[in-house]
C-alpha cells in the first residue's frame, strides 16, 4: 500500500462524501424543517441522472444536460408536492412512508417504461476526461469538478439558510406555523420552495454521478440509505451536520473498502480474510452511526430553528 494508492483512496472517499451531500442537504431540509420523510427522494435522483443522460447523449453538451436535468427534477418536484405531498404535512412519519414509497415504485415502473430495463453508461464531459496532477497524483479532474460541486452547494446552503431572507421565513414556519402564517408568511409556498430546492440538489447529484457510474433502475434507492444514516449522524434537519456526516461517510466507507481487506490478509488467512474483510467494510458506517449515537443521540450539530 504506498502514498499514492492511500492519497487516491482520499480523494474518492471525499467525492463519495460529496456527492451524498448533495443527496442529504435537500432531504434533511425537507425532513427536518418540513417534518416530512419523503422516500421518493432517491426517486428524483434517478430522475436527474437519466435525464442528463439522455439530454447529454443528443446533446453533447455537459452543462446543458445538467441544467435540463435539474429543470425537469424541479418541476416532476413541484407537481408531486402539490399532488401528494401537501397532504401529508403533518400526518405520521408512517404515512409518509407508505405515500412516498409508492411514488419509489411508480418511479421505478416509468423509467423502466421509457428508458428500458438496461442500465444507461453517462458519457465524461470531453474537457474533464483526462487527469490533472495533484499532490504529485495524477488524478480524474472530472472527480475534482464533483468536490468543487460539493463545496459550492455547501457554501450556497449555509448562506442561503443563515443569512437570507427566505432562510429565515423557513425556519420561522418551521417553528412555530401558525404564528408564521399570521404574521403574513405564506409557509405553504416556502416549503414548497423547499421540497424544489432539495429535488434540485438530488438531480444535480444524480447528473454529476451518470459519467461515474452507470445510470440504473433503482440506484435511487441504493444511494438514499447512505443518505439516512448521514441525516441521523450529522442531526436531522442540519446541513452543517448534513456536511460533516457526509465527508465522515465518505472516508469511512471507502477506506473500509480499500484499506481493510489487505490489512485483514497480513493478519488472518486468505480466506477469511476474503469472507470477513468485505463483510465488515458494507456496514463500516454503521458502525460509525452507532458509535456517533452513543455519545451524541441527537447527531454532531441537531438543528436549532
Amino acid at each position: 500500500m504506498d502514498l499514492t494508492f492511500f492519497l487516491e483512496q482520499i480523494f474518492n472517499g471525499l467525492g463519495y462524501g460529496f456527492m451524498l451531500f448533495l443527496l442529504a442537504a435537500g432531504l434533511t431540509l425537507v425532513f427536518g424543517i418540513m417534518d416530512t420523510l419523503n422516500l421518493a427522494h432517491g426517486s428524483l435522483f434517478m430522475a436527474g441522472g437519466y435525464v442528463s443522460a439522455t439530454v447529454h447523449a443528443q446533446s453533447g453538451s455537459f452543462l446543458a444536460a445538467v441544467l435540463v436535468a435539474v429543470l425537469v427534477t424541479v418541476l416532476l418536484a413541484v407537481l408531486l408536492e402539490a399532488l401528494l405531498v401537501r397532504r401529508l404535512y403533518g400526518r405520521d412519519h408512517l404515512s409518509q412512508v407508505l405515500a412516498t414509497f409508492g411514488i419509489v415504485l411508480v418511479a421505478d415502473d416509468v423509467v423502466k417504461f421509457l428508458w428500458g430495463p438496461s442500465p444507461i453508461m453517462a458519457p465524461t464531459p470531453a474537457l474533464l476526461s483526462g487527469p490533472v496532477e495533484l499532490l504529485g497524483l495524477p488524478y480524474p479532474s472530472y472527480r475534482l469538478l464533483i468536490l468543487g460541486a460539493g463545496l459550492a452547494v455547501a457554501a450556497g446552503l449555509y448562506v442561503l439558510v443563515n443569512h437570507s431572507r427566505l432562510g429565515m421565513l423557513v425556519r420561522a414556519g418551521a417553528s412555530n406555523r401558525a404564528m408564521a402564517e399570521f404574521m403574513g408568511v405564506r409557509v405553504s409556498r416556502v416549503f414548497t420552495i423547499v421540497f424544489a430546492l432539495g429535488a434540485a440538489l438530488a438531480a444535480l447529484a444524480g447528473a454529476l454521478m451518470g459519467p461515474i457510474s452507470a445510470v440504473s433502475i433503482g440506484m435511487g434507492e441504493a444511494i438514499l440509505i447512505p443518505a439516512l444514516v448521514v441525516i441521523v449522524i450529522g442531526g436531522i434537519g442540519s446541513v452543517r451536520g448534513a456536511f460533516v456526516a457526509s465527508l465522515l461517510v465518505g472516508l469511512v466507507d471507502t477506506a473500509g473498502r480499500a484499506f481493510l481487506p489487505p490489512l485483514l490478509r497480513e493478519v488472518l488467512a486468505p480466506a477469511l480474510a476474503a469472507d470477513v474483510g468485505p463483510a465488515i467494510s458494507s456496514i463500516a458506517m454503521y458502525m460509525l452511526m452507532a458509535g456517533v449515537l452513543v455519545f451524541k443521540p441527537s447527531g454532531l450539530f441537531p438543528a436549532r430553528v
